[in-house]
């Protein structure tokens, strides 16, 4: 049983062993895309195979489209060349459900994969699918990051000046290639174009159009575009905000496992250079939830019908919301900081330790829950409930602190940062009565030391600031009284927290928590237990 095996003549097999087929013709639909794309997505990763792609899938199944997705991958070219290309783009989608059940799917609407470099032989094919008329969306799942024309320090990255300065061509940066390519659109057909960013970030489509606009404002400051370009981008180009939810860890052995049981072949687990793990199947969870600003000045393709959820701005950003500042995020993240502390290696396994999971329910629907805005296409008791009930303890899904871990002073301002200044503008809530989110700020700190709870070294998660920040506690030592000085430089920084934490009343509490967690061996354990 392979992948290929599909465009052929199809065993019994597949169907005996569960596997879900496509119910549309392939090649049909292929050629259809060929000649008048509607739909082009960056981002070659798990999460866009997982998610965007499967629902697409549905569509096709339920004969409501009849157009596939091209997958373009700008920064990890082998994802393409290892993942999509020996696979002609069809890829095993591996449900992993609560219950205990899993869904195997052949995920066929992927019809088309290029390397989106100038570089490569692929870039013609891009400037293709951006010139035709068809074209209605260009979708984004590249990380946040991948917006950024800067690096941590705020110095531009390699290329970025050079590339505003020579104008529309061959760019080094995304943003300055899709800003290229809207260009390409603008003189070939001149017609609207919707680039919407589905990635974990909030407001992302601020975040690509900031990228995008940057080149093209530039270009105009320097004579290399026209003045109706700029119109263009302004009137015709839409930026939509999106709020995505979906975990879909990296490919698990014990699912290869599962599917090399079966007779599936195409199992290989693949690590690029640029450390990507990938695989031609994608293992996630059966929870999903995409809201979208329905801002597509151009059409779209009726994803609505396969439970996409389209509304307008203010909606998604309260979505948003709920979700980054309260009943999800934040508690992966607690969990993260706290499970590579105590040891463990599986999220779902952290549900099983008291202390942990009483943590991040109270903090849930105590301290989270009351500054939450209801966005009324979906209930946050019902999201959290999800969550705590259903979501973190399937013991099917192979997510670990270790990978939620990273980045994590990335995370911290919106999902922790929001709900600390909606205490401070709020009349009736008092930021000094934050109990477990001081706790988990606390934990961090204590995580930057990299020592866990018995006293041993741990490795931590890659963190663009994780060597600016751990060097202020480099000295501290376990039954330390005075924390102060070390603290100071962390717990006042807003890049990092969105407030200074001593300013809201919440700094010297941090610190006699952290204080608390490096009494000894075993502090961190006894004081999550005494806190709750």
């Amino acid at each position: 049983m392979k992948l290929l095996d599909l465009e052929n003549e199809i065993s019994k097999e597949w169907e005996e062993k569960g596997y879900d087929l496509p119910k549309y013709d392939r090649e049909a639909v292929k050629k259809a895309t060929k000649e008048n794309p509607t739909w082009v997505h960056f981002g070659a990763g798990n999460i866009f195979r997982a998610f965007p792609a499967a629902k697409l899938q549905d569509l096709l199944n339920q004969g409501e489209y009849d157009r596939g997705v091209i997958v373009a991958e700008s920064f990890d070219h082998e994802i393409i060349t290892k993942a999509y290309k020996p696979y002609d783009a069809w890829s095993l989608s591996v449900v992993l459900k609560a219950n205990g059940t899993i869904d195997k799917v052949a995920v066929g609407s992927v019809v088309e994969s290029l390397v989106a470099d100038p570089a490569n032989e692929d870039y013609a094919r891009l400037k293709e699918v951006f010139e035709n008329p068809s074209l209605q969306m260009a979708s984004f799942t590249i990380t946040e990051k991948g917006y950024s024309l800067v690096n941590g320090a705020g110095d531009k990255l390699p290329g970025v000046d050079e590339g505003i300065l020579s104008g529309p061509g061959a760019q080094s940066h995304l943003m300055g290639r899709i800003a290229s390519l809207c260009y390409d659109r603008f003189k070939a057909c001149n017609k609207p174009l919707a680039l919407a960013s589905m990635d974990n970030c909030s407001h992302n489509g601020d975040k690509l159009k900031a990228g995008v606009m940057e080149y093209v404002n530039g270009w105009k400051n320097n004579g290399k575009v026209e003045d109706e370009f700029v119109e263009y981008m302004n009137n015709s180009i839409s930026f939509p905000w999106s709020m995505i939810d979906k975990i879909t860890p990296r490919p698990d052995e014990n699912v290869r496992e599962m599917l090399t049981k079966d007779g599936f072949e195409d199992t290989e687990l693949i690590i690029t250079g640029f450390n990507t793990y990938t695989a031609p199947f994608v293992n996630s969870e059966e929870t999903g939830y995409l809201v979208i600003e329905d801002d597509f000045p151009n059409g779209r393709p009726p994803l609505d019908k396969v439970g996409i959820l389209f509304t307008d701005r203010e909606t998604v950003d309260k979505v948003e919301k709920m979700k980054v500042c309260t009943c999800l995020n934040p508690l992966h993240t607690a969990l993260a900081i706290y499970g590579c502390m105590l040891g463990h290696t599986s999220i779902h396994d952290e549900m099983d330790d008291e202390d942990l999971k009483n943590l991040i329910t109270k903090m849930c629907y105590e301290e989270g829950m009351p500054v939450v805005v209801n966005p009324g296409i979906i209930d946050p008791k019902d999201f959290a409930d999800a969550v705590l009930r259903l979501r973190l303890p399937n013991p099917f899904m192979p997510d670990t602190p270790q990978r939620i871990a990273c980045d994590t002073s990335q995370k911290l301002p919106i999902r922790f940062g929001e709900t600390i200044k909606a205490y401070e503008k709020s009349q009736e809530l008092d930021p000094k009565n934050l109990e477990l989110i001081p706790l988990v700020i606390a934990g961090w700190c204590r995580y930057l030391m990299g020592i866990d709870d018995n006293g041993e070294a741990f490795e931590q998660s890659p963190d663009p600031r994780l060597d600016e920040v751990k060097a202020y506690v480099k000295d501290i030592k376990f039954g330390d009284t005075d924390v102060h000085a070390a603290l100071e430089n962390i717990l006042k920084d807003e890049t990092i927290f969105a407030v200074n934490l001593y300013e809201v009343g919440l700094g010297e509490k941090i610190e006699k928590l952290f204080v608390s967690l490096i009494s000894g061996k075993g502090a961190i354990r006894n004081t999550i237990h005494k806190s709750l």
